[in-house]
């Protein structure tokens, strides 16, 4: 059975200027606008083929990933699941469980500190995911056996160098 690719994408920075808008519509600041397309352009050069995303339905993750997939040469399936906004690492866990067996590689774009957390568990090992931040993980065997230390850290950081955790 082929390596799962699961790539974190925590959505870029956010806009608290405006009190009256709540949690779930606020918008990317002007930072998260600048940094949103660099994680595009470092998932373009850096994984190949990702079959599908799995989008948070807050504001800010779906335009995190709308300005990051417009930099990929074939964005992929993109699927908005509310269990992604306001999850727990369980809650992850069961979203990444549910991928379909054919599906390869992934792009999960949400918030912390669920991401930090599911990126932690996978691994084992502590894993700071900060705005507009990525974490590249394989698992070896199938989405429905994933848990704790099923993965190993690829990649993790901001762009455009999240840094390599292989020697």
């Amino acid at each position: 059975m082929p390596d799962r690719t699961l790539v974190l994408l925590r959505h870029a920075k956010s806009d608290w200027s405006n009190d009256d808008v709540d949690d779930l519509h606020r918008p990317l600041a002007g930072r998260g606008e600048r940094q949103a397309p660099e994680a595009g352009r470092w998932l373009a050069g850096n994984i190949d083929g990702i079959d599908l995303a799995v989008v948070s339905p807050a504001a800010r993750a779906r335009a995190t990933w709308d300005l990051a997939s417009g930099e990929l040469d074939r964005p992929p399936r993109t699927v908005v699941d509310d269990r992604v906004y306001e999850a727990s690492v369980d809650d992850l866990l069961t979203v990444v469980r549910e991928i379909e067996p054919e599906v390869l590689t992934v792009v999960l774009v949400g918030h912390n500190p669920a991401f930090e957390d599911l990126a932690s568990t996978l691994s084992g090992q502590a894993v700071t995911m900060k705005t507009s931040a990525l974490a590249v993980l394989t698992l070896s065997g199938s989405w429905s056996s994933s848990g704790p230390g099923s993965a190993l850290v690829r990649h993790s950081g901001r762009p455009p160098g999240p840094r390599s955790q292989e020697s």
